[in-house]
């Protein structure tokens, strides 16, 4: 099972309401049950990025900042440009 943890400022609103529609999205896809998606505080990042696949964020994060694929949740919240980038989280979930 892959790990996706989606990350904003206070961890509540904005990140849930990404995860909710990415997980809706996700299922919709045929990946429900191959993936588990966590809402955090932009704090708590350092402790699970360890344990992450991929991170949505809905802030700007610099190149190259982490081990692991970064994807920009914006597109989630807006619904401008979802699929695409929906569909290269379905790449990274494959490889």
């Amino acid at each position: 099972m892959k790990t996706i943890i989606v990350a904003c400022g206070g961890g509540v609103a904005t990140s849930q309401t990404v995860a909710v529609k990415l997980e809706n999205l996700l299922n919709e896809r045929g990946y429900g049950s191959k993936i588990n998606i966590e809402a955090i505080n932009i704090n708590s990042l350092s402790t699970y990025i360890k344990i992450a696949d991929i991170y949505v964020t809905i802030s700007q994060v610099r190149e190259g900042g982490y081990d692991i694929p970064v994807f920009n949740g914006i597109p989630f919240l807006t619904g401008i440009g979802a699929n695409e980038e929906l569909d290269k989280i379905i790449e990274a979930l494959k490889a």
